[in-house]
C-alpha cells in the first residue's frame, strides 16, 4: 500500500459522511400518496403469500423495519440525535400495524425530520471548513458507526461532522505531501508547498466535493427515497428480497448481448455508491486485473482531466462517465472491498464482447501428460431462443474437443462464478454422471422436488477437479455439491463457497394491481431454497472444499453467513442416488495436497496476508493528530510491502488453446491477445498450479465402485 492507502482514509471518511445524504431528494418534488399506499398494499400481500419464509408482521418485524430504515437514512449518525430517536421510538412496535392499514406515518415522520437535518448540515460543513484544523491536537475518530451512539445533542452532532471533515482533509494533505516527495526525487529543483498551503487547498477541495454532492442529491426523486423505506420492509424477510423502482427494473431487464464500448464491468447502485457487481471476462477491467467485484467507484477521471466525484450520483449518470469510446483512458478511484483502501486504477476502454463470458478451454502439459482446463464464468442460457448457445451445450462441446486431444484429466474453474441458470447446472452435472438426482428444490410449505439428470450418457468419465472460491455461488454451488456428493470430483479452493442457497423471482408489481396505470416497479422475491442430493442446504454453509487453500478472503466477513437476516441452514430427506466413488486414492491425494499447501511458503504468506486484512477490517480508529497519522500510515505501508509478492507465482507450465481454436486466433488478433493474456495469467496462478497437482495424482478405479444412498 502507498499514499493511496492513506488517501483511503479520506475517502472512507467521505463515504461514511455522505452515505446519509443520498436520501435528501425531495425538497421540491411532491410525493404521490396514492402510489405509496398502493405499493405498501401490494408488497405486503405478495410477501406474506409468496415469500419462501412465513413471517408474521408483528412487533419483531416492526423493530427490524424501524432499525433498518433509520440506519438506511443515517448510517454514519450524522443527522439524528438521541432526542430524534426518542420521538421516532413511539413507532418502534407500531410499523407492522401501520403497514396492515397501508399507513406510512412512520416514514413521513422520519423522512421529513431527515430533510430538516440535512438542510442544517449544509451550514455545518460550510462553517467547519472555513477555518484551519488543529492537527497538533491529540484526538481520534472511530468510523465503525455500528458501535458509536447517536449524538446526544446538536453540539455533539457538529463535532461528529468536524472530526469527519478533519480526517478527510488530513488524508488529502498526506497524499499531496507524498506526491511532492516523489516529484522532488525526480527534480531536485522542484519547489514544495508549505503544510499551511496544502491544508488550505485540501479544505477547499473538500468543500467543493461537498457542494457538488448536494447539487446531485437535489436531482433525486421521491421514488428514490420511498424505495429506501420499501426496501427496509421487504428486506425484513431476507436480504435477497428487494424492491426495484421502475428505473432500477429497466436496468435489470436490459439485454447485455452485442458489443459495448467501456471497461467491461457490470455495475449496481448500493445506497449512494456505484459498486462493481461483476467483471466481464476478457474485458478491459478484467485484463487490467486490479478491479474486483465488490469494489466501490468513488471518482471518475477522463484522460488528463480532474476526477469527478460520483458518490451520490444516479447510476445511469455514473455509467455515462465510466463508459466511453474504444482506446480512451478512464481513471477510477475505487474503495477496495477487502481492506477499505483506495486505489486509482487506469483502464483503457475497449469493445466488450459477451463472447468472453462464455465457456473457454485451455490445454496444459504436466509431467508428460496433457490436461484440460475449462473456465465457466457463469451458467448462461437464453430462454427466448432454444437454438441459442447455452452453458450446457458449450460445456458438452468443449469437453468433446478436449477429449479429441487425449487429455488425462479435466480441471473446471468456477471461481467468481455467481451462478445463473439452474437448468444448465443440472445438465452440466449430467455430463459427469450416468444419470440421477442433481439437486432438490423446495417451495414454501411443500415437499422438496428432486431435479435429475435423465440422460444416461457420460460426456466425461475421467478425473475431475473443480476449483472454487468464496465468490462461487448459487448454481456453481449446486454443481460443485453434486460432484462432491457423488464422489465424482475433488473440490479445491477457498474454505467454503458463498452459501447462497435461495432462488429469487422478479415479479412486476403491476401484475397484481393492473388498474393502476403508472409503472410500480418490481419485487425480486425469494421463493425457493436449494438442497443437495444428500439433503443438506447450500444456504449459509455453501460447499466446503475437500482441499482448502488460503486466500485473501479466508478470515474476512464474507458470504451469505455474514448477511443480516439471511435464511438459515436446514436439511430435507436425502434423495436416492448412486455414488460413483471414482477414485482409488481420493483420501491419499487430498492428504498429500494439504501437506503441500501447509509447507508452501507462498501459501503461508497468503495466510498471513489474509489475517492482516482481517485485522485492518476490524481496526476502525484513526488518529487526527498529523504526526501520529503520518506515522500510522507509514507503518501500514511498510507492513503492506511484506505481502506485495504474496500472489506472485511462477511455474514452468505452458497453457495453449485447443487445436480447434488455432485457426480462429490467426484470423482474430483481438481474440489471440485475449487468450495470450489468459494463458499468461494461468501460468502465474498458484491455485491452478495446485489444482493441477491434485488432478495429476488422482487414479481412477478400473471398475467404478457403486454405492447406493
Amino acid at each position: 500500500m502507498n499514499n493511496l492507502q492513506k488517501n483511503s482514509l479520506l475517502l472512507i471518511a467521505f463515504l461514511l459522511l455522505f452515505n446519509n445524504l443520498t436520501l435528501q431528494a425531495e425538497t421540491t418534488l411532491k410525493s404521490d400518496p396514492e402510489k405509496d399506499k398502493i405499493l405498501v398494499y401490494v408488497l405486503k400481500n405478495i410477501l406474506t403469500r409468496g415469500h419462501f419464509v412465513v413471517k408474521d408482521m408483528n412487533d419483531d418485524f416492526s423493530e427490524k423495519v424501524y432499525k433498518s430504515f433509520i440506519e438506511g437514512l443515517d448510517p454514519s449518525k450524522r443527522y439524528f440525535t438521541q432526542d430524534d430517536l426518542k420521538e421516532f421510538s413511539k413507532y418502534k412496535y407500531e410499523i407492522d400495524n401501520q403497514l396492515l392499514k397501508d399507513d406510512v406515518s412512520f416514514y413521513n415522520l422520519v423522512y421529513n425530520r431527515f430533510l430538516e437535518k440535512t438542510a442544517n448540515a449544509k451550514s455545518y460543513y460550510g462553517e467547519i471548513l472555513k477555518q484551519p484544523f488543529n492537527f497538533n491536537k491529540k484526538e481520534t475518530i472511530d468510523i465503525d458507526y455500528d458501535k458509536i451512539p447517536f449524538a446526544k445533542n446538536e453540539n455533539k452532532l457538529v463535532d461528529y461532522w468536524r472530526k469527519q471533515l478533519k480526517l478527510n482533509t488530513l488524508s488529502r494533505i498526506q497524499s499531496e505531501l507524498e506526491k511532492q516527495e516523489e516529484k522532488l526525487k525526480k527534480d531536485k529543483k522542484y519547489k514544495k508547498k508549505s503544510f499551511k498551503t496544502l491544508e488550505k487547498e485540501a479544505r477547499k477541495e473538500v468543500l467543493k466535493n461537498m457542494n457538488e454532492l448536494y447539487l446531485r442529491i437535489d436531482e433525486l426523486e421521491h421514488e428514490d427515497w420511498f424505495s429506501v423505506f420499501l426496501n427496509s420492509v421487504v428486506s425484513a424477510f431476507d436480504p435477497h428480497t428487494t424492491y426495484m423502482a421502475p428505473r432500477i427494473k429497466e436496468r435489470f431487464d436490459q439485454d447485455m448481448s452485442g458489443k459495448l464500448e467501456g471497461i467491461g464491468a457490470r455495475l449496481s447502485r448500493q445506497g449512494i455508491y456505484t459498486e462493481i457487481v461483476e467483471l466481464v471476462s476478457g474485458g478491459p477491467a478484467w485484463k487490467q486485473g486490479e478491479l474486483e467485484a465488490g469494489d466501490i467507484i468513488l471518482e471518475v477521471a477522463q484522460g488528463d482531466k480532474d476526477p469527478l466525484d460520483i458518490v451520490g450520483m444516479r447510476l445511469d449518470d455514473a455509467i455515462k462517465f465510466i463508459k466511453g469510446k474504444k482506446g480512451t483512458e478512464v481513471r477510477l478511484t475505487v474503495k477496495k472491498k477487502l481492506d477499505g483502501s483506495t486505489k486509482i486504477i487506469s483502464i483503457i476502454r475497449d469493445v466488450v464482447e459477451l463472447e468472453e463470458t462464455f465457456v473457454k478451454s485451455s490445454i496444459v502439459e504436466k509431467d508428460g501428460k496433457k490436461y484440460g482446463l475449462i473456465d465457466l464464468p457463469r451458467f448462461y442460457i437464453d430462454f427466448s431462443d432454444r437454438d441459442a448457445r447455452d452453458s450446457a451445450k458449450d460445456m458438452e462441446k468443449e469437453i468433446a474437443r478436449l477429449k479429441s486431444e487425449n487429455i488425462a484429466g479435466l480441471l473446471i474453474d468456477l471461481r467468481n462464478n455467481g451462478g445463473g441458470s439452474l437448468q444448465t447446472a443440472i445438465q452440466i452435472a449430467g455430463l459427469f454422471i450416468k444419470q440421477g438426482p442433481v439437486v432438490q428444490v423446495k417451495y414454501r410449505g411443500q415437499d422438496p422436488i428432486v431435479k435429475s439428470d435423465v440422460d444416461p450418457k457420460m460426456q466425461w468419465d475421467g478425473s475431475v477437479v473443480v476449483l472454487v472460491n468464496e465468490l462461487s455461488a448459487s448454481a456453481s454451488e449446486i454443481f460443485a455439491a453434486a460432484m462432491q456428493d457423488y464422489g465424482r470430483a475433488v473440490i479445491i479452493g477457498g474454505n467454503q463457497t458463498y452459501g447462497k442457497g435461495t432462488v429469487q423471482s422478479v415479479i412486476p408489481i403491476n401484475n397484481f394491481y393492473p388498474k393502476y396505470e403508472k409503472d410500480l416497479g418490481a419485487i425480486k422475491m425469494t421463493i425457493q431454497k436449494f438442497y443437495r442430493v444428500n439433503g443438506g442446504s447450500t444456504q449459509i454453509e455453501g460447499v466446503y472444499s475437500d482441499i482448502a487453500m488460503p486466500d485473501r478472503y479466508s478470515y474476512m466477513k464474507f458470504g451469505e453467513r455474514d448477511l443480516d437476516g439471511a435464511l438459515v441452514w436446514d436439511k430435507v430427506p436425502q434423495a436416492k442416488y448412486t455414488q460413483t466413488n471414482s477414485y482409488e486414492n481420493f483420501s491419499e491425494v487430498v492428504d498429500k495436497s494439504k501437506t503441500r499447501i501447509a509447507s508452501n511458503t507462498k501459501f503461508k504468506l497468503i495466510n498471513e496476508y489474509a489475517k492482516w486484512l482481517k485485522q485492518n477490517q476490524e481496526d476502525t480508529s484513526y488518529s487526527l493528530n498529523y504526526k501520529d497519522f503520518a506515522k500510522e500510515s507509514k507503518e501500514q505501508e511498510q507492513v503492506a510491502k511484506k505481502y506485495s509478492d504474496a500472489f506472485k507465482h511462477k511455474s514452468n507450465l505452458t497453457f495453449n488453446s485447443p487445436k480447434y481454436e488455432l485457426p480462429l486466433l490467426k484470423k482474430d488478433s483481438v481474440l489471440a491477445d485475449k487468450r495470450n493474456i489468459w494463458h499468461k495469467n494461468l501460468s502465474k496462478d498458484i491455485y491452478v498450479a495446485e489444482a493441477l497437482n491434485v488432478l495429476k495424482d488422482l487414479k481412477l478405479k478400473t471398475k467404478l465402485e457403486v454405492v447406493k444412498k
